[in-house]
């Protein structure tokens, strides 16, 4: 697990393409410390494990699914990414609860800058727009956000806008995004069970609905 504060900007030093995976080599003299092998890291808001490290970096394996699914298949050799190890039973849970399990991704739509902060728009795609809710938790290249503003249901354009103050802007790669940009999205976990619950009470009443009644003759 993982609380979306950002604790590096690492960076990409190696990657190796392995057919239908990627060996990726992240520079992070911080995110290292205290890491052994098979511990988690949060690269970008993917979680990664850790298969060897040292003092200045660490390496981990990513499956076709997650190069798939998340932004990772784009980086290249010195590209900047966020990272966030696991936190620890006890700690301060300045964020919200992550899993660092990628969703999907979402475009950047437009930047509205403010006079010390920034506003960004993003494209919502049908598949998530049921678990997104204005002033609601998302997590954004591993960085928890809250939601700002959101579309209305049935919107022909899907949006949603995060609000970023310049700490965020500073420390995280979301500074850096321009328009046209993609981002990986983890939206909240809560949000994805009450999601498959309703989706499997459907399927319930759906059989129970095709389902002859009996009948007793008296």
């Amino acid at each position: 697990m993982f609380t979306g504060i950002i604790e590096e900007l690492g960076r990409v030093d190696r990657i190796v393409d392995n057919g239908d995976s990627v060996r990726l080599t992240v520079h992070g003299p911080l995110a290292v410390e205290g890491v052994h092998h098979g511990d988690s890291v949060s690269v970008s808001g993917v979680c990664l494990t850790v298969v060897a490290s040292d003092t200045e970096s660490f390496t981990a394996d990513v499956m076709k699914q997650t190069l798939i699914m998340s932004t990772i298949g784009d980086l290249v050799a010195g590209s900047p990414v966020n990272l966030e190890r696991a936190a620890r039973v006890g700690d301060r849970l300045g964020g919200h609860i992550v899993q660092g399990h990628v969703d999907g991704t979402a475009t950047l739509l437009e930047i509205h800058p403010g006079d010390a902060w920034r506003r960004l728009r993003f494209r919502l795609s049908d598949d998530l727009s049921p678990l997104l809710v204005d002033k609601g938790s998302i997590t954004l290249e591993g960085v928890s956000l809250t939601v700002s503003d959101i579309s209305e249901a049935g919107a022909d354009e899907g949006w949603f806008e995060v609000s970023l103050i310049p700490e965020t802007l500073a420390a995280t790669t979301l500074g850096v995004k321009e328009v046209g940009d993609s981002v990986n999205v983890e939206t909240d976990v809560i949000a994805r069970h009450v999601r498959r619950m309703l989706r499997l009470d459907e399927v319930a009443t759906a059989a129970l609905d095709a389902s002859p009644i009996a009948t007793v003759d008296l």
